[in-house]
């Protein structure tokens, strides 16, 4: 089930779904997603759907990492990215071959250990690790060109504000029971827009929280 025809199906499921940028299409296509949850569950790794890895987290479905992964890439390619919540690995590894240096906060230490496993595996030697509460982001490595998260907080953290460079982009979850999918866009030190991409369902982004 993990055979390149069964990769280029999901590649076009993304296309139809309204995914449009080759570049994200082309190393989600490469990517092995299998190797980035448990064995019994890599059957389903080519499904449009999001899975369990543990830990009361999921690997996100392609299709969103798609969609954040491109909202974030419109502008620009971007050369540092803050990444909140490593999980399985997976978004980091996609984003990982398509920019810069990625800079990826997990709270859950065995999570993160399996992830930079996954990287030394894939030979992608461009991204950093911390384990922390990613509400505070990394200050000391910012100010970041784009902002990535993978938990919702009820409304966006000041803190990541804080570290998104003139220019820069963020793409982030926020909400409680209902969440939105939302791109921030910093205009000056002083002003950001917002606009809602769509409706989406993530883990909660939990404060002072680490395991």
């Amino acid at each position: 089930m993990t055979s390149q025809r069964t990769r280029d199906r999901l590649i076009q499921r993304l296309a139809d779904a309204g995914i449009a940028d080759q570049r994200v299409l082309e190393v989600m296509r490469m990517l092995p997603r299998h190797l980035f949850i448990d064995e019994a569950l890599s059957h389903r790794a080519y499904e449009d759907t999001a899975l369990p890895i543990g830990y009361n987290q999921t690997i996100s479905q392609p299709y969103i990492v798609a969609r954040m992964t491109e909202a974030l890439l419109n502008g620009g390619v971007p050369q540092r990215v803050l990444e909140i919540g490593t999980g399985s690995g997976y978004q980091t590894a996609v984003l990982a071959c398509l920019v810069g240096t990625v800079y990826s906060v997990e709270r859950i230490k065995p999570l993160q250990d399996k992830a930079r496993g996954r990287m030394r595996e894939l030979k992608l030697r461009n991204v950093h690790f911390k384990h922390s509460d990613g509400s505070f982001g990394w200050p000391e490595k910012g100010p970041f060109d784009a902002i990535i998260c993978a938990a919702a907080p009820e409304q966006v953290p000041p803190e990541l504000l804080a570290q998104l460079a003139i220019g820069g982009r963020m793409v982030i979850p926020v909400g409680g029971e209902e969440q939105q999918l939302r791109l921030v866009e910093r205009i000056s030190e002083e002003s950001c827009q917002q606009q809602t991409l769509q409706g989406v369902r993530f883990v909660p982004m939990l404060a002072g929280s680490i395991r």
